[in-house]
Formats: structure tokens, sequence, C-alpha cells
């Protein structure tokens, strides 16, 4: 049987802070948008205060849950932890996410209030601001055995960074995130460097979908949409009767109504 919070208890933070991996969900605001769910492996996250959870943005091929936070009217987000060893147990939170990006002075309070260690990769933090918390049963979740943590893409990251530092600026992460990070599946800006990098650099965005689920145009804050267009010929038709009724004289007004020739 679930049980529901409004904020994160007491009796549940050790728990969560012991975990090796978490969930986050998100998705656009189109309803032909594609949710999206990214495994996150633990060491970097936190817990700020009762209604506050963070956690570190890796840079990868994707970028659907940053995308998904900068889309103006959004920020949905659920991040999900779950026992794979000792009592069974679910936890969810639900909230308003934000991505404070690496290089940002948003970023740069907080890594430094928080006391977070950032590593070479390092494209965000989302914030969590938490309205709800649910502990559910996990009767169903197997049991797996910890291994260890893979440091593949740390590793990846940190020799990136030593070439660049030794001078090649096509190791850069700016470019990285210029070709990776720049869109979403469905076409979004993703990371706001990447997306501004890549203009004013004119690099190309992977391609990361095919067929017929693939958006033929970037739904970016440069693209205007066919709706867009509608919108703004019916407002300049409004307006344009509004301006044509305020200069007729009540006279002529009368005249129309009446079919009176006035010319």
């Amino acid at each position: 049987m679930g049980v529901f919070y409004e904020t994160i208890p007491d009796s549940l933070r050790p728990w969560i802070m012991e975990q090796k991996m978490l969930w986050v969900g998100s998705a656009p605001l189109a309803g032909d948008g594609h949710v999206n769910i990214s495994p996150k492996g633990g060491q970097y996250f936190g817990i700020v205060d009762e209604r506050t959870f963070w956690f570190m943005d890796l840079t990868g091929s994707g970028i659907e849950t940053t995308a998904h936070l900068h889309e103006p009217g959004n920020g949905r987000i659920c991040v999900m932890f779950m026992a794979f060893d000792g009592p069974p147990r679910i936890i969810r939170l639900w909230g308003t996410g934000k991505a404070l990006e690496n290089g940002t002075p948003e970023f740069d309070m907080f890594v430094q209030r928080e006391k977070v260690k950032c590593i070479p990769g390092t494209r965000s933090v989302i914030r969590v601001d938490i309205h709800q918390v649910a502990s559910s049963c996990g009767f169903s979740v197997p049991y797996y055995e910890w291994k260890g943590w893979r440091n593949t893409l740390n590793e990846f990251f940190e020799k990136k960074e030593k070439k660049f530092e030794e001078g090649k600026e096509e190791e850069s992460m700016e470019r990285y995130w210029a070709f990776k990070s720049q869109l979403s599946i469905d076409g979004l800006p993703g990371m706001k460097r990447g997306y501004e990098f890549a203009k004013r650099n004119k690099v190309e965005p992977l391609k990361k979908m095919i067929g017929p689920y693939a958006p033929k145009v970037p739904r970016t804050a440069d693209a205007i949409t066919p709706i867009q267009v509608v919108l703004v010929a019916l407002l300049s038709f409004v307006i344009g009767v509004a301006l044509a009724v305020s200069i007729i004289s009540p006279d002529v007004v009368k005249r129309i109504q009446a079919k009176e020739a006035f010319f």
C-alpha cells in the first residue's frame, strides 16, 4: 500500500542517500512528444532540505531532461529509487525541475553552497522543488547484486578535458555539447551553451530519430509554426476591424445599417 507525503520524511533520507541508482522521468508539453526515462548512476545526488532534491547531469548523447525543463511552461519531473537488496521499497519524488547549467551564476552558487564536487563532463545540476513524495512496496522488484561503479564515462571526459587543456580546440566541451546536447529527440532546444555555440559556429546537431516520428523542423525559438502564423493573421484581422470601427463616424454607421448610399 502506497504512502504519500508532501515533503521528504526524515525517516526516508538515510535510505535515499544509500542508493546506488535513480531514474528520472520527464516529457515535453506537446501531445506527440516523447516521454523520457533516464537511469542515473549514484554518487552524484543529494537532499538540500525536505522540499529540495538535486542530481548531477553528466554529459552524454542525450539531452531530454534538460530540454523538457527548459521548455517554457514545463518543468515536470519525477525521480524514482528502488531497492535491489534488503526490504523491498520504491520511492518517487514529484516536483518542478530546473536545469542549472555549468558556467552559469546559478550553477556556481549552488555547487559552492552545497559543496558539490564537479567532475569533467559535468553538464548541469538538476534541482527539483518537491511537491509530492510516495513510498510503495516494490514486492515485484528482483534482487540484484551490487558489484561496483562503471568508470568509462568519467575516464572519457577526463581524457577529453586533458586534450583540450593541451591545446586541441576540437576537444572542447562546448563543441561536444553543440553536437550532442543541442536538441532533444523532438527538436526542442537542449543545453543553452551547446545551442548558442552551435548557432555561432554553425555546428549541425546529431540526428537522433529516424522515420515518420523524426521532427521535420526543430521546435526551437527560431522556428515559426503554422499555428503561430494563423494566430498572427487572426490577431491582425481583429485589430484591423477594431481600428476601422473606431474611425467611422456614428452617422456613417447608421447609414450603413439603413443600407443607404453614402458615396
